[in-house]
């Protein structure tokens, strides 16, 4: 009996084949943005096919617990059981599928080549057969039948495409205000660029101003194009970060010598610096009124990222970059003027452009940040002189990571310390009820979800 001969395959698309290259390095523990970026540059595609890319990533990063949720009910098995390879296959083709304007017919046979071509041929079938099941029902009918059964936090987690316990905290903060919060963590974010003061104008960045930072400006495209981000006077930052660093250098401080105005006075403290977005701010602005910047970073690669981000400054104000621990930091007490802590955090408020972060985060990741977060904020309050300002500062509008913190801390520290209103320019409804206390919002503010606590500490 004759062998029957295999048809032949035409092999993946390359952007596909991109994307899923991309997606597994994601999967194994990558950044997406990091490594979007790096394959993007490496590929040197053009723009419609960079696009395509991006949006297979991004999107399939940003909503893949969905997806595998209707994947797990179009196979008929736990996603778990499914080879890892072939799961980003999937779900690279239920994104297209569900969420892109990719003709099914296309997406399925687009998937199926690259299966049987990154993971083999003998999954090819059961790759087809899959995406067909997928491509049977839009995207609000899977999210109506997956819905069946869960209670209100669940459903809305679901249709908002985040895990319920990022959920449950953004109800417990924002009551009926949450799911436009999370709806809000879906859309992607025009890139921010900024100035570093002193060394580039606003007028160089091109693009639409920052509505409250006076350094900022909205630009599409790639930040590369611009000659001031390429020499490193100009950086990407989110308008939230640029916001609070901004408040601390206008904070309102003491009387004592770490607040005189002369040169040589007290310098200022970043103490948990890397990559180094808010240390480039933060020098120019401290050079303006003639103080230095010490920039310090417990990770040598972290530190070696803050040097890159500060190569520009020069002179007598230029900041200093330490390799150190601030929990057990090598300055003395009481030296520092300003002190900046944007300690590490969840990252629940940059969720816009970390896509897959919400998937990644456990619950219990709040429980193993919140001890190393209290001992920076008092290790940071060590640093300031009488009369000085610490910024206390989280990515995260979690509870736990941001007002319990500062409030435990406060509790048990032995210096006189009284909270600030910023003086500089926020919008109005950041301060949050009941304190002094900032916390910004995508959905408000068109910001990442940035924590703001100033202290001024008074002996």
């Amino acid at each position: 009996m004759p062998h029957r001969k295999l048809a032949r395959r035409r092999g993946p698309d390359p952007a596909r084949a991109l994307a899923y290259r991309v997606l597994r390095e994601v999967s194994e523990g990558a950044y997406a943005n990091l490594a979007l970026g790096q394959a993007l540059a490496d590929a040197r595609l053009d723009a419609r096919d960079a696009a395509f890319v991006t949006e297979l990533v991004a999107g399939t990063c940003r909503l893949a617990g969905t997806y595998d949720r209707v994947l797990a009910a179009a196979s008929g098995r736990d996603v778990a059981r499914l080879q890892p390879a072939l799961l980003d296959v999937l779900r690279l083709g239920a994104h297209q599928l569900l969420s892109m304007r990719v003709p099914a017919h296309a997406a399925v046979g687009a998937g199926v080549e690259l299966a049987a071509a990154e993971v083999g041929e003998k999954v090819a079938g059961l790759t087809n057969a899959v995406l067909r099941k997928v491509a049977a029902r839009p995207l609000d009918a899977w999210l109506a039948a997956l819905s069946a059964g869960e209670d209100a936090v669940g459903a809305l987690a679901l249709r908002t495409h985040h895990p319920r316990w990022i959920a449950e905290e953004y109800v417990r903060l924002l009551g009926d205000e949450a799911e436009e919060a999370l709806a809000a963590n879906n859309v992607s974010p025009v890139p921010t660029l900024v100035v570093r003061p002193g060394l580039a104008d606003l007028s160089e960045l091109g693009g639409e101003p920052t509505r409250w930072s006076p350094f900022g400006a909205r630009r599409p495209g790639n930040p590369a194009d611009v000659d001031a981000v390429r020499q490193g006077r100009a950086g990407v930052q989110d308008e939230g970060s640029q916001l609070v660093a901004l408040a601390l250098a206008e904070a309102s401080g003491g009387e004592g010598p770490a607040d005189a105005d002369a040169p040589g006075a007290a310098p200022w403290l970043d103490l948990c610096a890397g990559p180094g977005g808010k240390a480039a701010l933060l020098a120019g602005l401290a050079a303006d009124g003639g103080r230095r910047l010490v920039a310090s970073e417990v990770a040598e690669h972290r530190a070696r990222l803050v040097a890159q981000a500060l190569r520009a400054y020069s002179g007598d104000h230029a900041p200093a970059v330490l390799c150190a621990d601030g929990t057990a930091p090598p300055w003395r007490e009481a030296s520092f003027a300003r002190v900046m802590a944007d300690v590490p955090c969840t990252g629940l408020g940059a969720l816009r452009r970390r896509p897959e972060a919400r998937w990644r985060r456990r619950p219990g990741d709040v429980d193993d940040l919140v001890p190393l977060q209290r001992s920076l904020l008092a290790s940071a309050l060590d640093a300031a002189a009488p009369g000085g300002v610490v910024a206390y500062v989280t990515c995260s509008p979690h509870h736990r990571e941001t007002t319990e913190v500062v409030g435990a801390v406060l509790q048990a520290s032995g210096r006189s310390v009284t909270p600030l209103a910023p003086a500089s320019p926020l919008p109005p409804d950041a301060l949050l009820a009941g304190g002094p206390f900032v916390q910004l919002w995508p959905h408000r503010h068109a910001t990442d979800a940035m924590f703001l606590a100033l202290l001024r500490v008074d002996n």
